[in-house]
């Protein structure tokens, strides 16, 4: 999702002022690009975000956070600038995911669903990629990484950090 993701404080209204000017009849029927519009801005949902979201365009709080948890592309809470899942699917499993999965959590110090603490990555697994012939697969944004093994992981997460650094 976001080009601008980084959690700023949540009791910044500016992004949304500017959200909601540009999506002048904001109703249920535009919440889903709504959602991702703020979601873009702020990096992830904040809560008062969506409760003066809800203010202003009428639409109930149940709504928006019905469609919020209902779809895995929101994030209620902070999310890191990358997000790297790894596959527990079955073929994966089968050959070695367990062994990634530990490496991974090693490296970056969270355990699934977990955010390192300099909001750089959120790690995440996941039943299935879809991409069972590359088994095992891990993906950074997007980014597919197949016939992985534990001895690669290094190697990929290092990869992203120097290039946020070189960013920066």
């Amino acid at each position: 999702m976001g080009s601008s993701i980084g959690a700023k404080p949540s009791s910044d209204f500016k992004p949304l002022d500017k959200i909601l000017k540009s999506m002048p009849k904001a109703g249920k029927g535009e919440l889903i690009p709504l959602l991702q519009a703020i979601q873009n801005a702020y990096g992830y949902l904040p809560k008062d975000i969506l409760a003066e979201m809800s203010r202003r365009t009428g639409i109930e709080p149940s709504t928006i956070y019905g469609v919020a948890t209902f779809y895995e592309q929101f994030y209620l809470e902070p999310h890191g600038r990358h997000t790297v899942k790894c596959c527990r699917g079955t073929a994966c499993h089968v050959k070695g995911s367990s062994r990634i999965i530990r490496t991974l959590q090693q490296n970056l110090g969270v355990e699934p669903g977990g955010t390192t603490e300099d909001m750089e990555f959120t790690f995440e697994t996941v039943a299935c990629l879809g991409a069972c012939a590359l088994a095992p697969v891990m993906v950074v944004d997007g980014t597919y990484y197949g016939k992985m093994t534990y001895r690669k992981v290094d190697t990929v997460l290092n990869s992203y950090r120097q290039a946020s650094k070189e960013n920066a």
